[in-house]
């Protein structure tokens, strides 16, 4: 994990003055920073948006990117964060759209049209268990598991110590158990 944070945090620096480490960045990071955002916004347009405004802030700020301060995902996300709060201000949804019922990602061909169906009714019903956290819960659980960020990553990200991280986590998976009928 550290060697991929290393290496990560120099092909930032790299990409100030390369395309193409910008492009390898971009590749590995947009599938966790569109999960991120998408979980919080509900709604795939906006989704897309806010993803677009977060790289294009991410690509003009290189140069203000400081390794030794923090990993370059802990930066990206928080540009991102700071992203969809510029986005709720323009709109003036303060956070609240409709969960967008017609997104969803194309199944891979061997899935069954039933195991689509299971596997959307299944989605909604946790994105709604996640409606019962509190921020801060959503965001630490977004971050984990929407975006595979670690917990020490997010721990930066959100000025806390990792240990929280794993205490809030705890509880709040415990609380979407009890939601879902689990526990």
């Amino acid at each position: 994990m550290e060697s991929e944070i290393k290496y990560y945090n120099e092909l930032a620096v790299r990409a100030r003055n390369d395309e193409q480490a910008f492009t390898v960045l971009y590749n590995h990071f947009f599938p966790r920073v569109y999960n991120f955002i998408y979980a919080r916004m509900k709604n795939a347009d906006s989704a897309d948006d806010v993803v677009s405004m977060t790289f294009m802030k991410v690509y003009e700020n290189l140069e203000k990117y400081n390794p030794t301060k923090a990993a370059f995902s802990t930066w990206l996300f928080r540009i991102a964060s700071n992203s969809m709060l510029d986005y709720f201000r323009r709109t003036q949804s303060r956070g609240e759209v409709e969960w967008d019922e017609t997104f969803d990602p194309p199944a891979p061909d061997f899935e069954e049209p039933e195991t689509k169906v299971l596997k959307a009714e299944g989605n909604a019903e946790i994105l709604r268990a996640m409606d019962k956290l509190t921020e801060k819960e959503r965001r630490i659980v977004e971050l984990k598991y929407f975006s595979g960020v670690g917990n020490k990553e997010i721990a930066e990200l959100l000025g806390i110590t990792a240990n929280n991280v794993g205490v809030v986590l705890h509880g709040a998976l415990k609380k979407m158990r009890k939601v879902l009928g689990e526990g």
